[in-house]
This record gives C-alpha cells, sequence and structure tokens, in this order.
C-alpha cells in the first residue's frame, strides 16, 4: 500500500516540507494512547539472531537510521518504534544553522536516489543534547542505541574547526552511546579537506585525548567518502590505528553523478550535492571491502548506501560490515524496511 498509494501522494510535494510533515506526523500519531505499541508489534522484530555486540555496545538488531534524518533529535523514539536498532542523530553543529538556501534535496524517481545540499541544517547541539536527555529519561522499554554525529558549523574556518568538534563532543557526551565525526559531506564549503591525513589525524587524536579523560569513554567513529582514492583509503586506515578510534563509517555521499539514469539536464538543473541512495550502493560496498581487507579487521565497520533490501545489507555485511544504515531506502520503501530487511537477515543465519 506504500508504495503504491501513499508514494505517489507524498512525491507530489517538495522533498523538504514532506520529510517535515511526516515528521511532525510521527511524533502526534506515536504520541497517541496505545498508538506506539501497535507501531512495535507492526514494524519491531525482537529475535536474540539479531543481536550485535560492536565497538562494546549491544544492539538489538544490525539496521540503523543514518544521520540526515533526525538532525535534531527529534525522532529517536519514533524510530525506535519502528524497529530501528540504532538511530544516529544530527549532523549537529555547535551554533545553531540554517543550512543552506532551499530547494536543497531532491529526488531522482529513476535512480531511487537523492541529491540533496542540505548543508548542515540543525538548531545548535544544546537543544539536541536536552532532546536526548529527556528521551533517555523516558526511553522505556524501547532497546536503542543512539549515534550522535557532529560537525563544525559553515563559517568556522578549518585551521579553529577542532574546538567546534570539542563544543559538540562535551555537549553530548552523557546523552549519546557513540560519536561519529563527519568530515566528509561535500556541503560544506572546505570540510572534505579535513579528511587530509595531517588535519585529521590532529583532529581524532585531540578528540580521543578529551575521550579517554572521561571515566568511561565513548566509540569515536570516522565518517568517510566514497570518492576516496585506494590511496586515501590506506590513510584512513592507518589513522584508525594511530588515533585508536573506534570504527570507520563507510559511506556518506558521493559527488559522482557518472552512473545516473536520469535525464542530464535535469541533473544540471538541480545542481550541486551529494547523491544517495541506489547510485551509490557499489561504490559503498567497494570502499567497505577494501577497507576490511586492506585493514584485516582491524576495526569495525558500519556499512551505508544504496541499502534496499535484505540482499543489499547482507552484500555490505559480506564486504565486511558490522552493521548497516539507511536513510534514502526509508523514503522509496516506507516504515516496514527495516522489518523486512531483519527478516531476511534471519534467513541468511
Amino acid at each position: 500500500m506504500y508504495k503504491r498509494i501513499i508514494l505517489p501522494i507524498l512525491f507530489r510535494f517538495d522533498a523538504e516540507t514532506i520529510h517535515h510533515t511526516v515528521s511532525t506526523f510521527l511524533k502526534i500519531a506515536l504520541s497517541i494512547p496505545g498508538v506506539s505499541a501497535i507501531c512495535r508489534r507492526l514494524f519491531v522484530l525482537e529475535d536474540e539472531r539479531l543481536n550485535r555486540t560492536v565497538f562494546g555496545l549491544s544492539f538489538p538488531n544490525p539496521v540503523g537510521m543514518a544521520a540526515g534524518f533526525d538532525k535534531n533529535g527529534e525522532l529517536v523514539s519514533e524510530l525506535s518504534d519502528l524497529g530501528f536498532g540504532f538511530v544516529e542523530i544530527g549532523t549537529v553543529t555547535p551554533r545553531p544553522q540554517p543550512g543552506n538556501p532551499r530547494p536543497r534535496l531532491f529526488r531522482l524517481k529513476i535512480d531511487l536516489g537523492l541529491i540533496n545540499r542540505m548543508g548542515f541544517n540543525n538548531k545548535g547541539v544544546s537543544p539536541a543534547a536536552e532532546r536526548l536527555r529527556h528521551f533517555n529519561r523516558n526511553r522505556g522499554n524501547r532497546r536503542v542505541i543512539v549515534g550522535g554525529n557532529i560537525g563544525k558549523n559553515k563559517d568556522t574556518p578549518n585551521e579553529n574547526a577542532l574546538n567546534d568538534y570539542l563544543i559538540s563532543f562535551r555537549e553530548l557526551f552523557d546523552t549519546v552511546d557513540y560519536f561519529v565525526v563527519n568530515v566528509s559531506s561535500p556541503n560544506t564549503p572546505g570540510l572534505r579537506d579535513l579528511q587530509e591525513r595531517e588535519p585529521l589525524t590532529k583532529l581524532l587524536t585531540a578528540l580521543e585525548q578529551e575521550n579517554r579523560q572521561r571515566p568511561k569513554a565513548k566509540p569515536i567513529l570516522l565518517k568517510i567518502a566514497p570518492d576516496l582514492t585506494n590511496g586515501q583509503l590506506d590513510d584512513i586506515i592507518a589513522i584508525v590505528t594511530e588515533t585508536g578510534i573506534a570504527g570507520v563509517i563507510a559511506t556518506n555521499t558521493t559527488i559522482n553523478r557518472g552512473n545516473l539514469t536520469t535525464d542530464p539536464a535535469i541533473i544540471n538543473q538541480i545542481g550541486a550535492g551529494g547523491v544517495s541512495g541506489q547510485p551509490l550502493r557499489t561504490r559503498a560496498t567497494e570502499v567497505i571491502r577494501y577497507l576490511h581487507q586492506q585493514s584485516a579487521g582491524a576495526f569495525p565497520i558500519i556499512g551505508v548506501g544504496g541499502i534496499f533490501s535484505a540482499q543489499d545489507a547482507q552484500e555490505k555485511l559480506n564486504a565486511g560490515a558490522s552493521l548497516v544504515q539507511v536513510y534514502t531506502s526509508f523514503i522509496y520503501e516506507g516504515p516496514g524496511l527495516v522489518k523486512k530487511i531483519n527478516q531476511g537477515l534471519l534467513k541468511s543465519i
């Protein structure tokens, strides 16, 4: 019903407007007594065989919501009720920022993809931390891991970026289970320069030093772009080893438009932005496999990019991922996606 009836209606409207509308509907609907329990019966698959322990955390299942869907930590409870084993909020920045001018989110229906140039639009780290504190106080029996994806403000020069990451790290520390350092979004000018070996090593080393001063350190992961060369991926492996961070998320959106089937005139009209969804699937898997093989499985990898089915998820896991995340496919496939993936994964156990 979702793909035949609901999706065509949703796709009549601007993508970002519909995202906010659906998010508001979820919050209202699931606040009605009894609706949350109904959703959990429909969409949550609980089976011990799906449990995963990765970087010291116990995940109820291996399917998570990638960063970008819940930028401000407003939907963790609702996404848990739709079956997600973990939810990554953000990207959050120290100060609120509006992001890039709208429109900035575009559907590629033929390619089952999206192009976005959101630009880290968010309400700032402090409100996100307060929402997560509220969720943690009232989570009830929801078994869900929460990640915090952190970035720098657009107007912060790269030489001062570390301070932005430290501010968000400190603010979120008591509210999330793990952190993700985002230096790979293509939509903040100059941000990807921080993926170079010297600045990235400095950034991650400082965050780990801050982390290890705490009574109980939190896993820190690095989210990387799919557009890195093998030489740059070799540098990533060396950096992870040197800095001692917990793992990698592979991958963010791509700036490569080479495998799109959408009319080039439409792509040119859309303009700049990162591509996600089905067009990213193969390259994301290649990056996961390369990192896993070249590092001899030295660190966990969360695989993300073009996962529309249990087969797609299994492809990432076979390549070396320990967990997977979805975002674009959740829009195209609907609220039953996570349960379908988990049911398919169980068949392969």
